[in-house]
């Protein structure tokens, strides 16, 4: 049982602490077998994020063969043009290169986060499903499209490659590949040890004013479904209202999300729900009208699917 971490300059200085102290605190619970190194392309000390440096070993050539895992903690960046600046500078071209060496030679790579984008200039996704920070994921679905991008998930395992979504989602992705080397009850242990919540969707995180990126199409669509509660238009008027077919709109959104245009329309009611839900004492009833749904069911039914829980969980406390 062995990991190589690959930090990068700028990688999530919480990520790779959290992915450390997963890995020793796994060791003292029973996983004694379990080796681990830090790596970089250059080896060295590796600036991350909140001017903390860690010092790490030279990455070296994995023989064929090899069952080590690579894991790599999520990027420091935002939005596309940094995602497209960090990725052109050397050190992350010689880790492409490394990355797509490692899996034709039989090893793993598992990314979290932005650093998902490194493992597409690998050329690695191609035909995998995979997910990414979700106010990325229509970045990654235009540069990759031969891989399908599930925003919701939180980790997604397809053959070799393993991806998991925002940056603190790098310990679900170190809960999911311990849990494979080392067992569900160990696992289940760290996590209790460590306090960490077993998620299985980002979802419930998704926030649509983000998912827009600043795309100013769909920060016009979110704005119209928000001005018109609680009737707020469906995909077919707002496709006419942009003046498009509803076949280009869905392109568009589909392109700069990673989801269809009826996701984003459930995304904005549901968390229109549940800002009035945390905020009134109207009743659930009340509620799915104020966001345009007939029945209180349909609400109870979609804000379960996305990730946010019963409405009654978010209720005031009285």
């Amino acid at each position: 049982m062995s990991f190589t971490i690959i930090v990068m300059e700028g990688a999530f200085a919480t990520s790779v602490a959290a992915t450390l102290d997963m890995l020793r605190a796994a060791r003292a619970l029973g996983a004694e077998s379990l080796r681990f190194e830090v790596c970089s392309v250059d080896g060295g000390q590796v600036p991350l994020t909140e001017r903390v440096s860690i010092d790490t070993s030279r990455l070296r050539a994995m023989a064929r063969g090899d069952t080590s895992t690579w894991v790599i903690p999520g990027l420091g960046m935002t939005h596309a043009a940094a995602v497209h600046a960090r990725l052109a500078r050397p050190d992350a071209t010689k880790l492409s290169k490394a990355i797509a060496r490692h899996v034709s030679r039989g090893g793993r790579v598992a990314a979290s986060c932005t650093a998902v984008f490194l493992l597409r200039q690998a050329g690695v996704l191609t035909g995998r499903r995979v997910t990414t920070t979700w106010w990325l994921a229509g970045l990654l679905s235009e540069l990759e499209r031969q891989c399908r991008v599930d925003s919701n998930a939180m980790v997604c395992a397809d053959g070799p490659i393993i991806t998991a979504g925002a940056a603190f989602a790098q310990t679900d992705l170190m809960l999911h590949l311990l849990r494979e080397r080392c067992g569900a009850r160990l696992v289940d242990l760290l996590a209790r040890t460590m306090l960490l919540d077993g998620r299985q969707a980002q979802a419930k995180f998704i926030a649509p004013e983000l998912l827009a990126n600043g795309d100013a199409l769909i920060a016009r669509i979110t704005a119209a479904l928000e001005a018109g509660f609680p009737n707020p238009p469906g995909v077919a008027e707002l496709a006419t209202r942009l003046g498009m077919t509803e076949r280009t709109l869905s392109r568009h959104v589909q392109r700069a999300t990673g989801r269809s245009p009826l996701a984003l329309v459930h995304s904005v009611k549901v968390r229109r729900a549940q800002a009035l839900l945390q905020s009134t004492h109207l009743s659930i009833d009340d509620v799915a009208a104020e966001v345009g749904y007939q029945d209180a069911s349909t609400l109870r039914r979609l804000m379960k699917k996305l990730g946010g829980g019963s409405p009654r969980a978010l209720r005031p406390a009285r």
